[in-house]
């Protein structure tokens, strides 16, 4: 399985939806874990980093091209 490549912040599409709705979540602070936000209403989630390449589907926006 190829690694997935994301940087600092890029908005990413996750495989399960918010509870507000919204599937996109811009990644904010990264490290052994990586905090998201959401950007339907701005929760923002701390996930450990293998967790969150497990349920990331794909980027939607490269954070160099806003």
């Amino acid at each position: 399985m190829e690694a997935k490549s994301f940087e600092l912040h890029d908005i990413v599409e996750m495989k399960k939806q918010h509870p507000c709705g919204s599937n996109a979540w811009k990644i904010i602070r990264m490290g052994a874990d990586i905090r998201i936000k959401c950007q339907g209403c701005g929760h923002s989630v701390m996930i450990p980093r293998r967790e969150f390449e497990k349920k990331m589907k794909k980027v939607l926006v490269k954070a160099n091209q806003e």
